[in-house]
């Protein structure tokens, strides 16, 4: 306990899943946490059994509600340490049959979201002098999956955009560190409904069979790695946490 003591950690996506969990084991470690989501009574659920945890309702796609969740870190805690850029939904549906609509919902939330967090937080980890933003991507970002383009194309996204915003940090000579995680399959609720609407000679249930799921805590040791001084030296740079899933 206490590799997070005095440090202040924002994580959206927070009202359960990786988000959940990743609160619990900050907050375990010494941080003050604040969670963000759109699902507002399972956010106070998990909020109400943190010590000392904020909850805020919010799209991670509104610009301007960026500004206020910042605001009311700050207001509450003083500073900000750690971003976990967590949100994120799936929609399955192939190339040929996804709509436009649903593309553009995935990639504005995982994208767009990842970005705007990034720009609204680096101001003020630079102001203290250093800070670690952790982005979630998935596998899905460095391999192909044919039933979600849309949420591949977002993780891929991320992937990139983490390496892009972690050299800005560097060349600006802010102490900030930018990585992401990339699961495979973890036992989540979205997952659980993910695979539940898929078929069953589905490509992604057979991954799932061959590698076995990962559970909360794997994802979240790393985010509290990379938060932490233990990550001091890591930056701009994807970790895989798949069960070997990518090798093949």
């Amino acid at each position: 306990m206490g590799k997070m003591n005095g440090m202040v950690a924002l994580i959206t996506g927070g009202a359960s899943g990786l988000g959940a969990e990743d609160a619990r084991l900050l907050a375990h470690e010494g941080a003050k946490v604040v969670i963000t989501d759109m699902q507002v009574d399972l956010g106070r659920e998990v909020a109400a059994a943190i010590p000392d945890c904020l909850f805020l309702e919010q799209d991670v796609r509104d610009e301007a509600r960026w500004a206020e969740v910042i605001a009311a870190t700050l207001e509450r805690f003083g500073r900000l340490d750690t971003l976990v850029n967590n949100a994120g939904l799936v929609r399955f549906a192939d190339v040929e049959t996804m709509s436009y609509e649903d593309f553009r919902l995935q990639t504005d939330v995982m994208i767009g979201g990842t970005f705007l967090g990034c720009r609204a937080a680096i101001p003020h980890m630079s102001k203290d002098g250093s800070g670690a933003i952790i982005n979630m991507a998935s596998v899905a970002g460095l391999k192909g999956i044919s039933v979600i383009p849309a949420y591949t194309a977002a993780k891929a996204g991320i992937i990139g955009m983490t390496r892009s915003i972690a050299v800005h940090c560097r060349e600006q000579n802010y102490r900030i560190r930018v990585n992401a995680i990339a699961p495979g399959g973890i036992v989540t609720p979205m997952t659980a409904q993910a695979l539940a609407e898929l078929p069953q000679d589905s490509a992604g249930l057979s991954q799932t069979q061959n590698h076995g799921m990962g559970q909360p805590a794997d994802i979240a040791n790393m985010v509290l790695y990379l938060a932490c001084d233990d990550g001091r030296h890591i930056t701009g740079t994807t970790i895989t946490i798949d069960n070997g899933e990518t090798m093949a």
